[in-house]
């Protein structure tokens, strides 16, 4: 397993695109996995025209997702139980799954700005039930402007809470300060993606009252620098 590389799932999406963007900026291999091969090869060729250097590649979801160290999901919540369905043979024991996914209403008809109930509890919580046994389940990412992500001249100036086990929590963090401008903060166990999930639907809400396009950030105040 190459615990270096990245795949962002749904990386044709527009925050999974910023996240490639972001990263193959800093200089980490990143694949790109969509449903359709051809989809994720343009992606992984925008990546590649913004950012010369990068290492990145295009694949189905099933080929990005084997041999990664960390796999994205950057999918909506409508699709995040069969991607993860489809993946799930190919996962590895030491993997780490990165649950993005909010259950916002849109996912049956209703308004982005609204949550919608999960028996699990949470988006994370639901993959985390179906993963094997020995894939960590780590929430983080739902609160980043995905146009933010894409302006590369600028930095993101945002806080991701980062819930899961410690071990796979600390590496989701470490991602975070690859990404000038972003903060990893300690998020405790997975079950705080609940909380965190419903702060997604809030902050559309308000980008929407305040009329901010390019998208509101969360800052935590009081946190130590360590």
């Amino acid at each position: 397993m190459a615990e270096d590389t990245i795949a962002i799932l749904g990386g044709t999406g527009d925050q999974g695109l910023g996240l490639a963007l972001r990263f193959c900026a800093a200089g980490r291999e990143v694949v790109i996995g969509s449903r359709k091969e051809e989809r994720a090869l343009e992606a992984a060729e925008t990546v590649g025209k913004q950012v010369p250097d990068a290492r990145v590649a295009g694949r189905e979801n099933g080929d990005a997702t084997e041999g990664a160290g960390i796999v994205i999901l950057s999918v909506p919540f409508e699709h995040t139980a069969g991607t993860v369905k489809a993946i799930r043979e190919r996962l590895a024991p030491g993997q780490i799954v990165v649950s993005m996914g909010v259950p916002l209403a849109t996912a049956v008809g209703g308004a982005a700005a609204h949550m919608i109930g999960v028996w699990q509890g949470s988006c994370a919580e639901l993959v985390a039930g179906l993963v094997p046994d020995g894939v960590a389940v780590v929430s983080a990412f739902q609160n980043v402007s995905a146009h933010r992500l894409q302006t590369l001249s600028d930095p993101v100036e945002c806080d991701v809470v980062v819930s899961g086990a410690k071990e796979p929590r600390a590496r989701v963090m470490a991602l975070c300060e690859l990404v000038p401008g972003l903060r990893g903060v300690d998020g405790g166990p997975l079950a705080n993606a609940r909380i965190v999930e419903s702060v997604t639907a809030l902050l559309i809400g308000m980008n929407i009252r305040y009329k901010v396009a390019d998208g509101i950030g969360v800052r935590f105040t009081g946190l130590p620098d360590a």
